[in-house]
């Protein structure tokens, strides 16, 4: 994970075997998909069921690219006399775990389709190499922000400014943002001689 597992226990007592059984599930998670931004996991007893026995309610959140939020809570419906943990971290795990394959096999189908020629197009204009992600920009002066993990065949290291993508467009928390983002041509490789000049290529990037 690019950020620690976060765990946190509201109004139930912090235990080593709980924490250690949380941490051993979280790490499972990256089995389903290796390249998880976060995980937060809160156990907590709510109130108003604290007269109804020992039940407990475990939620789950994992960021995903293109920061891509999953959601995962478990509270059991029955309430027994003794209620237990443990099978309710299980339980909501199990969840996630759906929810990550399910977000997986989209990614993977989307990667294999192949890219139309209809889905727009776009120029690095700023990179941030250490912190995993850029922006692109389209001829009609759109601006979309793209993570590293957006970039297909893990191509993140060979874009530079000027180089031209296509990719697909998406409403993210932020604003636009790009997904399915693809080299189409390497800064200099796009105009020739007999192509037009366009307007929307950064200084220097044209032939010589």
């Amino acid at each position: 994970m690019q950020i620690p597992l976060e765990i946190s226990f509201h109004g139930v007592s912090r235990s080593d075997w709980s924490e250690a059984y949380i941490r051993e599930q979280a790490a499972r998670l990256e089995r389903f998909c290796d390249n998880i931004i976060s995980c937060r996991v809160a156990v907590e007893q709510p109130h108003h069921h604290q007269h109804t026995g020992n039940p407990y309610r475990v939620r789950i959140e994992v960021r995903i690219p293109p920061n891509k939020d999953l959601v995962a809570t478990e509270e059991p419906t029955q309430v027994e006399k003794e209620s237990y943990l443990q099978p309710v971290i299980r339980a909501a795990f199990q969840a996630m775990e759906r929810q990550l394959k399910e977000a997986v096999e989209r990614r993977r189908e989307a990667v294999q389709t192949p890219m139309s020629e209809e889905q727009p197009r776009a120029l690095v204009v700023r990179l941030f190499r250490e912190q995993d992600y850029g922006f692109i920009k389209t001829p009609e002066g759109r601006e979309f922000y793209f993570h590293k993990h957006s970039v297909l065949h893990d191509d993140f290291e060979r874009l530079e400014i000027g180089t031209e993508v296509r990719f697909v467009p998406e409403m993210g928390e932020m604003g636009p943002q790009a997904s399915t983002v693809q080299i189409v041509n390497k800064p200099g490789a796009r105009e020739s001689a007999e192509s037009p000049r366009r307007d929307d290529i950064p200084p220097g990037w044209r032939n010589a």
